[in-house]
């Protein structure tokens, strides 16, 4: 008995249940895939091309090309058939080995000591040993199973073998689940390479606290190629990777080699409070807050307290957290850091830019010289080099030419601040005057061609807070603007760290100063008393940790350099 079946290449389906004329399939070589072997002689073909044209019986060579297809159809479902045959087998197998895994039970040896810490191993080889951590990496071959742990001292290779592979905890080992592995510790084979040269073979071992698997598992949540906002929204886990670990890691060592030269040098740490009622930057950059009925503020610096241990402490510094109600977006802000501030007393301008360069210098050469912090250095920026000294100095006139020489323009203002667009709405770019406050983009810039660490000084008056001291002005410039014994400390790749000055040491001078900023001196009569009893030439800085980092481990944003950055298209991590 002769069937008919039926393809209508323009409204016909490639399924199953098709080649009907109500329900034709698509495509002919489809329609001899899905006939039966011993149909094929008793089966002819009716195609046609769209519902307004007849059907036909197909070419002699449409028949042939559509046998040829229908041949790689058939394989493919031969293929698609053994691979679900092969998964189906690896399921059974899964399942099977998970059975027998629950009746598999390890005996632990009570009498080994507490876990020791990984960074500690070294003096252990070839004894047995507990340790404890996060599954950072996994292998599993089979009979063999490797495991990365980590535990924040350092990584160590793990081999499972055994009984120890057979367990329904090593079938069901996610990564980041922490464990405690007791074992053998061996120096790896000759040619093969291990965190700290060896590995621990397990013949004991536990989870303490699993971690899931599927679509919870760690790596769904983070990738290397997840959405910056992904990242900060899992800040709590991307901490576990190598890279920010090294960051947090690193940013450890530079504060601990700082506190070390700045005891070298007789510098005392003091600790200042954040909660203020006075300003230091400027009033528009304060985190306003009620202080039991009183207003108060973040501190923006603790600059002017450091002020008031001199006389008592000599040179002083602290490490706090400083806050600015910037809302800046750059890559370069945020809106709390860590504030690296010191204040010294007996010193002229000169001295003071010495000491800064010198402070940062023999801090970064600390960090060198110790192996395992000059190999984070090296893996997180391998061309990194110890700066030169001495730094370059560039004063504030020295930079405005600078720039206008090398063409390096910036948008013009009118009165109030506002960018002046031309008739296409562009912005209107003019060169560089004295007078103007240098922008971020044109003074990284211009570090970026110098290639070199700068210190760019003597910035006009007007530019800067009113407690920093005016320059003396040179015969023959009575007029014209004012400069201070001002500088900021400029890096290539990231522009300024350190902003520093010297302080007006004349008591009427300040007063004046407070009245010209329209500041009320009531709130600041212990600052004002340091010029009354017993006042001296005196200067400091604020450096950003942050930043020095990012330009020590080649971070591009320095959100990276802070355990929970705070800026201002992010909200709190409240959680932690």
């Amino acid at each position: 008995m002769t069937t008919t079946v039926y393809v209508d290449q323009a409204n016909g389906v490639d399924a199953a249940g098709h080649g009907t004329i109500d329900l034709p399939y698509q495509t002919l070589a489809y329609a001899i895939f899905s006939t039966p072997v011993a149909a094929i002689e008793t089966t002819q073909y009716q195609i046609r091309k769209g519902r307004e044209a007849q059907y036909d019986a197909p070419t002699q060579s449409a028949t042939k090309k559509a046998k040829k297809d229908a041949q790689g159809l058939e394989k493919k479902r031969l293929k698609a058939e053994a691979e679900e045959d092969q998964a189906r087998e690896r399921q059974e197998k899964r399942e099977k080995r998970l059975e027998e895994s629950k009746r598999v039970v390890l005996s632990e040896d009570l009498s080994l000591p507490t876990p020791i810490k990984i960074a500690r191993l070294a003096n252990y080889r070839d004894r047995r040993v507990r340790v404890c951590g996060w599954v950072h990496r996994k292998r599993d071959q089979q009979e063999i199973m490797f495991v990365v742990l980590r535990d924040g001292t350092g990584h160590l290779q793990a081999v499972f073998t055994g009984q120890t592979n057979k367990t329904y905890d090593a079938v069901t080992l996610q990564l980041e689940a922490a464990v405690e592995l007791t074992g053998t510790l061996k120096p790896v084979p000759e040619g093969q390479k291990a965190p700290g040269g060896h590995e621990l073979v397990v013949d004991y071992w536990k989870v303490l606290g699993p971690a899931p698997g599927g679509d919870d598992a760690f790596t769904n949540k983070l990738n290397e190629q997840s959405d910056p906002s992904i990242l900060a929204d899992n800040r709590h886990l991307v901490l576990r990777g190598e890279t920010a670990s090294s960051v947090l890691r690193l940013r450890a060592a530079l504060l601990s080699a700082f506190r070390s030269t700045y005891a070298e040098h007789d510098v005392i740490e003091v600790t200042p409070p954040c909660l203020v009622q006075t300003q230091v930057e400027g009033g528009a950059t304060l985190f306003k807050l009620d202080y039991y009925g009183q207003p108060a503020f973040l501190t923006q610096s603790s600059q002017l307290y450091l002020e008031t241990c001199l006389p008592s402490l000599g040179d002083v510094f602290c490490i706090q957290e400083s806050f600015r109600a910037e809302n800046s977006h750059t890559r370069r802000h945020l809106s709390e850091y860590t504030h690296l501030e010191a204040e010294l007393a007996f010193i002229n301008f000169d001295d003071l830019m010495t000491h800064v360069e010198t402070i940062i210098c023999e801090s970064v050469d600390k960090v060198l010289a110790n192996p395992a912090t000059a190999a984070l250095v090296k893996t997180l920026n391998p061309n990194f080099t110890a700066p030169a000294r001495p730094f370059k100095r560039m004063s504030y006139s020295e930079a405005i030419a600078w720039l206008n020489e090398h063409a390096i323009l910036h948008e013009a203002e009118d009165a109030e601040g506002n960018t002046i667009k031309d008739a296409d709405g562009k912005p209107v770019m003019v060169q560089h005057a004295i007078g103007d406050d240098i922008a971020e983009a044109a003074e990284r810039q211009m570090t970026d061609i110098i290639g070199q660490p700068i210190f760019l000084y003597g910035f006009p008056a007007e530019l800067k807070a009113f407690y920093m001291k005016k320059m003396p002005r040179k015969k023959g410039e009575e007029a014209g603007p004012v400069f201070t014994e001002s500088c900021d400390l400029l890096m290539p790749n990231v522009g300024e760290i350190v902003g520093g000055s010297m302080r007006i040491a004349d008591g009427p001078e300040l007063l004046a100063a407070y009245e010209r900023e329209g500041i009320d001196p009531k709130p600041y009569y212990w600052y004002t008393d340091m010029r009354k009893y017993g006042t001296c030439e005196h200067g400091g800085y604020g450096l950003g940790v942050e930043r020095l980092l990012a330009w020590m481990a080649n971070r591009y944003t320095i959100r990276e350099c802070s355990l929970y950055p705070r800026y201002a298209i992010h909200e709190l991590y409240i959680s932690v």
